[in-house]
């Protein structure tokens, strides 16, 4: 292939959602709402913890870096799909293409790491209760979210080095709602065999070993919890890691479903959706889970109003 002959693009054009007319405004607000709520879910759940004593604890601390992530995650993708519901298809220069992947892949591949320590966190507190105090220090937790960002961020940057020293001839037309990293690598004309190792590395190491890290604490836990004997001991041990879990395999089976199932068991429509729901619903999902099941959230979030109560009669 003649490289002199091939134009290098500079732009993309990105279809997004095809939707009829008569409902894009009605897709625009839904995503809006979406949005709206998965933003202040998760901003309530990192004030709630930074405000409330009773939630000064390892697990809610790693709620936060979960929320953080959550709203990178949600707020490099949305925009797009806002675009993409009114002018159904819209351009983006192919630097901002790959920033776009850039924040997305680091938040998605945080949230990996963050869900793996809250296994591990969950696995102490169960399997070695008398253990937990002593490693899971202040100290310990700081320096693990630190590990899980820098780790993340130093990853997908090696990634991206790669990525822009690429060709890129077209066809300048991207049938997907933002700019995840296979359909950005068809638009290359040069080869990529390297980038294909690099990620096949990274996501073993990223995403199939915390996963695989996950699912050993869960059955060590289950495990644990089935020696407890009375029911309501049982119960009460369940209910600590149940909200983890559910995010756990709401998250995971997405991602499994969308990067290691082949492409061609499933149609674009298909990937679509499935993309959708790790890049937006989940995020939306993540404060909903937590705060339905987990009584002291809720009664953080009751003492928080009522003090902002009082201080509103105080002011009047």
């Amino acid at each position: 292939m003649d490289m002199k002959n091939m134009t290098r693009i500079s732009s993309i054009h990105i279809f997004g959602f095809q939707t009829r007319e008569s409902i894009s405004c009605l897709v625009f607000f839904l995503f809006l709402m979406v949005y709206s709520l998965t933003v202040c879910g998760n901003f309530l759940i990192i004030m709630l913890v930074s405000s409330c004593r009773i939630l000064h604890s390892p697990m809610y601390f790693f709620l936060t870096q979960l929320s953080v992530s959550d709203i990178i995650l949600v707020t490099s993708i949305v925009p797009n799909i806002f675009q993409g519901a009114l002018l159904k298809e819209f351009t983006l220069s192919l630097s901002d293409c790959i920033t776009q992947f850039y924040f997305f892949a680091t938040a998605g591949t945080a949230e990996c790491f963050l869900l793996t320590v809250m296994s591990y966190d969950r696995y102490l507190a169960i399997c070695k209760p008398l253990h937990y105090n002593l490693i899971m220090s202040h100290f310990f937790c700081w320096m693990t979210v630190l590990a899980c960002w820098t780790l993340s961020i130093l990853a997908l940057l090696l990634l991206i080095l790669k990525i822009i020293r690429l060709e890129f001839c077209g066809p300048d037309i991207l049938d997907h709602f933002f700019c995840d990293l296979h359909p950005i690598l068809e638009l290359s004309c040069t080869d990529i065999s390297s980038i294909t190792v690099h990620v096949m590395f990274t996501s073993t190491f990223f995403v199939v070993i915390p996963f695989i890290i996950i699912i050993t604490s869960y059955v060590c836990i289950i495990v644990a919890i089935f020696r407890i004997p009375s029911i309501t001991g049982r119960q009460k041990a369940f209910s600590t890691c149940s909200s983890h879990l559910t995010v756990v395999f709401i998250y995971y089976g997405t991602l499994i479903c969308v990067y290691l199932v082949p492409s061609g068991g499933q149609s674009l429509n298909v990937s679509k959706f499935l993309s959708l729901m790790y890049t937006v619903v989940t995020p939306l999902m993540n404060p909903i889970i937590y705060s339905l099941r987990n009584k002291e959230l809720k009664k953080a979030f009751e003492q928080l109003t009522s003090s902002l109560s009082t201080e509103n009669k105080l002011m009047r």
